[in-house]
């Protein structure tokens, strides 16, 4: 591994579509891999290197800030964080309701929070939600400006993120991702400060090993029937989310170097790659917060 200074690029969660991601956004680069489960992180740091990335690997307990600030400490040694992604977390039939809130929920808003003050000015991240958090339902607005701008110590203690409250596993996963998005909004007004990026993408059903348990587990029929009803015929895969991470992260402009990022995006919205997007239930949320 080579000791010269690089931008780093932090990776959260060492599943399929972190992975993707990571490769699509870090040739390069110094790629941080951290997963609660080290030997997830190892697999991943071997599939790098055998594919041409520097890379290292982190142990990381998403559901701490403490276990959050070493691993940036850690990811600092090897030179400016330029890139995160965040593909962590848990799903509905992994986890209790608690364990849910605490790693989708509180754990995403600390990992804004924390890497959005090192990150360094032109650097993007992008945090993988899901399209679960859009089959919630309306909350009320009051509910909305608060899982939005809570201090994140304060979040778990809203009233209605209590156990007695929460109907369920699905319904705290589906709260955690609808947080997701609306801290996203909040942080890019601070990231864009820094000239710095932040993006959240809500897949639709992406085949993974997260997924496969939902197929299989007690909602697998009507993960099925999303299915059959997807105008593709299919579930999504992780190269294609990744394709949307890289569009965000800003990439593509090393190839388009005569062309803005919105100029791109409006080219690729009449492509049948958008549609494909679309058909797949993969959702965007974008800000940038733009300072003169």
């Amino acid at each position: 591994m080579s000791k010269r200074k690089k931008d780093v690029v932090v990776l959260t969660g060492a599943g399929s579509i972190g992975l993707a991601i990571a490769r699509r956004v870090g040739a390069g680069k110094h790629i941080v891999v951290a997963d609660l489960h080290l030997k997830n992180a190892e697999v991943a740091v071997k599939t790098l290197y055998n594919a041409g990335f520097e890379s290292s690997m982190a142990s990381l307990d998403i559901s701490s800030r403490e276990s959050i600030l070493s691993l940036i400490k850690t990811a600092l040694e090897f030179g400016k964080i330029t890139g995160f992604i965040n593909a962590a977390g848990v799903s509905p039939s992994q986890a209790p309701i608690e364990a849910i809130l605490k790693a989708d929920l509180y754990g995403t808003a600390v990992l804004l929070e924390e890497l959005g003050k090192v990150i360094e000015e032109g650097g993007s991240g992008v945090i993988i939600s899901s399209q679960s958090g859009y089959r919630l339902g309306v909350l009320p607005q009051e509910q909305s400006d608060l899982l939005a701008t809570t201090p994140t110590e304060e979040l778990l203690n809203l009233p209605f993120l209590q156990a007695s409250e929460v109907k369920g596993t699905l319904h705290a996963y589906q709260l955690s991702k609808r947080c997701n998005g609306l801290r996203v909004m909040s942080e890019a007004v601070k990231w864009g400060k820094k000239g710095a990026r932040i993006n959240s993408i809500s897949p639709g059903i992406i085949i993974t090993p997260l997924a496969n348990d939902e197929l299989t587990g007690h909602r697998g029929e009507g993960y099925r029937r999303m299915l059959s009803l997807c105008p593709v015929g299919r579930a999504g895969t992780p190269d294609e989310v990744a394709t949307v991470a890289d569009l965000l992260n800003g990439s593509h402009q090393q190839h388009h170097e005569a062309e803005h990022s919105h100029q791109y995006l409006n080219k690729l919205i009449n492509t049948k790659f958008l549609y494909l997007l679309i058909y797949l239930g993969i959702n965007i949320i974008t800000y940038k917060t733009i300072s003169h």
